[in-house]
């Protein structure tokens, strides 16, 4: 979505899942049609999609089971597939399966898979595959860090935990090669939409098992079920796709997929520029030159870009110093300056536009609605929080360190930020630039832990549901509570967990509206405190070669795997 190592940014949306229908006026654009040309179609040794990831130098894992990161994702959706997935539209339907069940209490769902089904090597794909699939992701000895995607399955969390040893036969029941079904322990609304996710997609057991760790350096030999299969992949240029024979939906036009990794954003940009690729997104130095093309796309997506504090960590244990530092920042500035009014400035912590995001814009930590910040009551809040703990002055504060991704968009952002703190609190601030792969590895090992103190971060909506925005940050034990929240010492600690009580509760309830109402008062009391700093809304903006026709751009991120039927250059 690259991008840094976090599921969102701003140049490419891939991997986004929500319902069309939620979404409401944010996406009345045509961003939603599929690109037309009025050419006929290039011959077969033109059909070649080149495709330029910006920022990146190589993916993080192609591994569905690992993936966080959405330019993963976007990979990963091209070549694996699973019992259901989102089409275009934003609706769940069924992919291996061709058609599901669910018992009148709720608790089991039972999938019946699509006929002669296999991978790309020929080898069959049964039920079997699905549940061996699904239960990797939620061995302990994987340590996935997505494997929360599935924690509605019946007894994950004693698996994840390493109380029992699989769930095949537990709740994972193959009934026979063709029937599966899935006991979940609670009857929620939105348990389809987490299967979607590519937690689940299946990948062959006898791949993964001959390679072990490496098994998606050998994807060339075969183990995929989507679209396309892989030709080529090297771990410093990118990856050649090629259609996948034994794929069970129309066969793609497209002969080729060049995925390429171009490093600096401005690689990307200039190669499409001079002909080189067909997609990529824009960077942000270069938004301006862009907007005036014909060939420039902007889409609204589902993401939030926010800014993360660790409880954990000296000063941000203080709620008074985490709301100082909000309302320091004047989000107004930030995207007329550095987007060109391309964001929305927000305090929200689920994006509009989507089921269970308030109806009414949120209230910061000042009780207002305002995304200008608040220069006084921040200054007056910061000597409160330095007052109550124990420091003289401004200049007696531990040295506070930034975290940031080593992008050029990303830097540009933190430096902006940074000099915002530094006018209106007078505070000192330390950039730590790291790659986007240790990034990521630095996040997911802050759970319990002081290891990061504050950071830049992004997020984009996995299924249309409150649940991927607040529990999933903020909930007890999730793995995406890099913050620590209510997992500290901190004077508010009890409070915390009281939100986490009650986040646990509006999980389970099944009348639509009381729920949404229920989430939207706990994003209230989130913003209220601070528990992450909103910044905007965001969107994204990619060129796209008027010579590729049917491609569709949508706020949702996906790629229907069928879509690549209708995908084709033209000459």
């Amino acid at each position: 979505m690259h991008k840094i190592a976090q599921k969102y940014s701003i140049f490419l949306c891939f991997s986004a899942l929500a319902l069309l229908g939620l979404l409401g006026s944010a996406c009345g654009s045509n961003a939603q049609m599929a690109q037309k040309t009025s050419g006929i179609m290039a011959p077969a040794s033109q059909q070649v999609f080149r495709w330029g990831i910006l920022g990146s130098t190589d993916f993080t894992t192609l591994d569905p089971a690992l993936a966080t990161d959405s330019t993963d994702v976007a990979a990963i959706q091209t070549l694996f597939t699973g019992l259901v997935q989102f089409n275009d539209k934003g609706e769940i339907k069924p992919q291996l399966a061709q058609s599901y069940q669910v018992s009148p209490d709720g608790l089991m769902y039972t999938f019946k898979l699509r006929l002669n089904l296999r991978f790309s090597d020929g080898t069959p794909l049964t039920a079997s595959d699905v549940a061996y699939s699904i239960n990797r992701t939620l061995d302990p000895k994987l340590q996935s860090p997505v494997s929360a995607y599935l924690s509605l399955v019946k007894d994950a969390d004693a698996m994840v935990s390493g109380k029992i040893k699989t769930l095949v036969n537990d709740s994972l029941i193959v009934r026979d090669p063709q029937t599966i079904s899935i006991a979940i322990r609670q009857p929620v609304a939105y348990f389809l939409q987490t299967l979607a996710y590519p937690t689940s997609y299946v990948v062959e057991k006898s791949i993964v098992e001959k390679y072990g760790k490496s098994w998606t350096d050998h994807l060339d030999e075969g183990g995929v079920t989507g679209p396309f299969k892989v030709a080529r992949y090297s771990h410093t240029v990118g990856l050649d796709l090629v259609p996948n024979s034994r794929y069970y939906g129309t066969q793609p036009k497209l002969k080729r997929v060049e995925i390429h990794m171009t490093g600096q954003p401005e690689a990307a940009y200039n190669a499409y520029l001079s002909g080189q690729l067909d997609y990529t997104g824009i960077p942000t130095g270069k938004l301006d030159e862009a907007m005036k093309r014909p060939d420039h796309v902007h889409i609204p997506v589902l993401g939030l870009r926010m800014i993360q504090m660790n409880y954990l960590a000296k000063p941000f244990d203080n709620v008074k110093v985490r709301q100082a530092f909000d309302l320091a920042l004047n989000r107004d500035l930030l995207a007329r300056t550095l987007f060109r009014d391309q964001v929305i400035p927000s305090n929200r912590f689920v994006p509009a536009g989507m089921y269970g995001a308030s109806p009414t814009e949120i209230k910061g930590p000042d009780g207002t609605t305002g995304t200008a910040g608040n220069a006084a009551l921040a200054r007056k809040l910061l000597q409160e929080g330095l007052k109550e703990d124990g420091y003289s002055s401004v200049a007696a504060l531990p040295t506070i360190t930034f975290t940031e991704a080593n992008a050029t968009n990303s830097l540009k952002r933190a430096n902006a930020l940074i000099d915002q703190w530094k006018t209106v609190l007078g505070v000192n601030i330390k950039l730590n630039t790291v790659d986007t792969q240790t990034y990521s590895k630095l996040l997911y090992s802050n759970a319990g832990k002081a290891t990061l103190q504050m950071w830049d971060y992004a997020w984009q909506a996995d299924f249309p549901d409150p649940h991927d925005w607040l529990n999933v940050f903020f909930g007890k034990g999730e793995l995406q509570n890099s913050t620590n929240y209510g997992q500290n010492n901190s004077p508010t600690a009890k409070e915390q967990q009281a939100v986490q009580a009650e986040l646990q509760k509006a999980d389970y309830i099944l009348d639509k509206g009381a729920r949404a109402k229920k989430y939207n008062e706990l994003e209230q009391k989130l913003s209220s405190e601070s528990a992450w700093i909103p910044l905007y809304q965001t969107t994204a903006d990619v060129m796209l070669s008027p010579h590729v026709h049917g491609y569709i751009n949508d706020p949702l991120g996906v790629v229907d795997p069928e879509d690549w039927g209708d995908i084709y250059i033209t000459r």
